[in-house]
């Protein structure tokens, strides 16, 4: 990096560990320092630290190139105009806790705030699967679902900064309750805590003898475990990898008849289950979207414009990369 470079920092906080980065504006990360989150300690510790892996970077880096500021993904609800969280199921007294301007007096540098999804977005689009797309949108499939929709290269707010939130988008309307107040939504089909609330569910009836005795004989019993045994033919587990798929095939129609966006990109850690999951989400989504079907990839037509849907190919550094991008815009 020479010394009229750009560098930037991004933090992706999340409620167990948090990862904070230098990245230069070719999108190469320089350093990275990974540690818990010390939640159970109190706002003041964890913004402390931040606060001193950032110092940390800055200093080593500062005299190699011209720092830009850091960006930051939180998990929540944001309020864009005060840089304030407004509500983080992962950081729970962090409810209406100015953040931005807290970090900002400490460090006496630009920092700029942003939901989680919304950075891992922005980072796809920059250095991943949606970098010769204009325009994306992102479904982060992990302990629940979020989303991020990238606009002509920004990301795309709405009015008060919680726009995206798809994960809470409706698909059956009497269904599972959902920790939001609504039934039905996305999050409670699609995401790795719903894999294993299904699994549960299916071992209950007796009806998944395999599952019962991996969760019998793994204390770790998680959703990779049910898409292992999917792999392996087991019906059960199969059957919830189809749901997986039915509920990412809802949700897709409806963003795609409603954003007609040439690219939607699936990512978290429950992507990994695309093999499981993706042909009944592509089965359902051509019954549901007739924009998808006039628009699906087609070698016979290569000038067509096409709405593509693929996977993520940053993994866990997406939230990371997008973060800093946010300093270097």
């Amino acid at each position: 990096m020479t010394e009229q470079a750009r560098f930037a920092i991004g933090v992706d906080l999340g409620g167990t560990n948090m990862r904070i980065a230098a990245v230069d504006e070719s999108g190469k990360q320089l350093e990275l320092i990974t540690t818990s989150t010390e939640v159970k300690r109190g706002r003041d510790v964890v913004v402390a630290d931040i606060c001193d892996a950032i110092r940390s970077l800055r200093k080593k880096f500062d005299g190699r190139g011209q720092f830009a500021g850091t960006g930051i993904g939180v998990p929540g609800i944001i309020d864009m105009a005060s840089g304030t969280v407004l509500q983080s199921p992962n950081l729970p007294d962090w409810a209406n806790y100015p953040v931005r301007g807290e970090i900002q007096r400490r460090l006496d540098s630009q920092v700029i705030l942003e939901n989680d999804a919304n950075v891992a977005a922005l980072g796809e689009k920059w250095m991943g699967a949606g970098r010769d797309a204009e325009s994306m949108c992102m479904f982060t499939l992990g302990t629940g679902v979020g989303a991020g929709i990238v606009l002509d290269g920004k990301i795309w707010h709405g009015m008060t900064g919680m726009a995206g939130e798809c994960g809470h988008i409706t698909i059956f309307p009497d269904g599972v309750p959902c920790g939001c107040g609504n039934r039905g939504c996305v999050e409670q089909y699609a995401s790795a805590t719903a894999v294993k609330r299904m699994a549960i569910e299916a071992i209950a009836t007796g009806k998944a003898p395999e599952l019962a005795r991996a969760m019998s004989e793994n204390p770790e019993f998680s959703s990779k475990v049910v898409f292992q045994y999917a792999l392996q033919g087991d019906a059960s587990a199969k059957q919830i990898f189809q749901v997986v798929g039915r509920a990412l095939g809802l949700v897709l129609a409806d963003m795609i008849n409603t954003l007609n966006l040439p690219m939607y990109v699936i990512g978290g850690g429950l992507a990994s289950g695309w093999e499981a999951f993706a042909p009944a989400m592509f089965e359902e989504l051509r019954k549901r979207s007739y924009v998808y079907v006039a628009t699906a990839p087609d070698e016979t037509l290569p000038a067509r414009k096409h709405t593509l849907i693929t996977r993520a190919l940053l993994g866990s550094d997406a939230g990371l990369i997008g973060a800093a991008r946010l300093a270097l815009m």
